[in-house]
This record gives structure tokens, C-alpha cells and sequence, in this order.
């Protein structure tokens, strides 16, 4: 079995469904190698699951460049 990492960011300024397709839209065109990315505003919480690692540093910046803001990522595997 293929071994997948899975980040949970933890994201200011998400206010309705428009903005968590907005920030997985970030995500989907920054790091086409994303296999599944879910947000929730009313959780500040977007999951994102990838067969590669991710450059966090420029995950984090893609997305603040929108103006939301990214407070903190945890990597689960």
C-alpha cells in the first residue's frame, strides 16, 4: 500500500462555502499532485491528502497570498 500524507491547516478568514472552495482551488492548482482537499469554515480546519510531501512553507504562503491566513499545519502521517 502506497503510503499518503495527510496535513490539516488551520485557516483564518474562511466565512462560507465559497471561500473553502476558494482556498482548495488554491491548493488543487498550486500542488496538482493533491489527491483530496476538503475545507471547513465554520471548522477554520482544510485537509489535504497527498501521495508526495508538500512544500509547507509554500503552501502556507500560496495561501496567505489570498488573503487568508494560515495559522498553523499539522502533519497526521
Amino acid at each position: 500500500m502506497k503510503t499518503m500524507f495527510e496535513y490539516h491547516l488551520s485557516i483564518d478568514g474562511m466565512m462560507c462555502g465559497m471561500c473553502e472552495a476558494h482556498v482548495n482551488n488554491i491548493v488543487i492548482k498550486n500542488f496538482p499532485q493533491v489527491k483530496k482537499v476538503k475545507s471547513s469554515a465554520r471548522k477554520n480546519l482544510t485537509k489535504i491528502i497527498s501521495p508526495v510531501p508538500l512544500d509547507l512553507d509554500e503552501l502556507k504562503s500560496k495561501i496567505n497570498e489570498t488573503g487568508y491566513i494560515v495559522k498553523n499545519i499539522e502533519t497526521i502521517k
